[in-house]
């Protein structure tokens, strides 16, 4: 038997489902700040589906999945709607929007710090 390794948060009928197909597997019950860092991977797991997205049913599916997971975290963490709102607006007056359509190539190294990963100059 083939096994392959995925080490992460799955939802709770993928085992059924898994089951259904005649499978096989193991699972573990994460709890506390192990169950939260996984949630958080998780963001950026269903996130990159959007860029696999082939048409417009695809997408919305995808954006259905990042949905989840933050409503979750939202849960998790005792965020309210509300809360989340208001950062994003402070972000927007901080920021601003997309409605620019702004696509930045490069900038000198003021100390701005971003949420991006720093790269290495090629």
């Amino acid at each position: 038997m083939k096994k392959i390794f995925y080490n992460k948060v799955i939802r709770d009928r993928i085992p059924d489902v898994i089951k259904e197909w005649g499978g096989v597997f193991e699972i573990k019950k994460l709890k506390g700040i192990e169950f939260e860092k996984e949630l958080i991977k998780k963001v950026g797991e269903e996130a990159s589906g959007l860029l696999a997205a082939k048409d417009r049913k695809e997408l919305i599916s995808e954006l259905a999945d990042v949905v989840d997971v933050i409503e979750e975290i939202k849960k998790l963490k005792k965020i309210s709607t509300s809360e989340l709102k208001k950062a994003q607006k402070a972000g927007f007056a901080k920021k601003g929007g997309f409605k620019k359509k702004l696509f930045l190539v490069w900038s000198s190294d003021t100390g701005y710090k971003s949420n991006e990963r720093r790269y290495k100059k090629s």
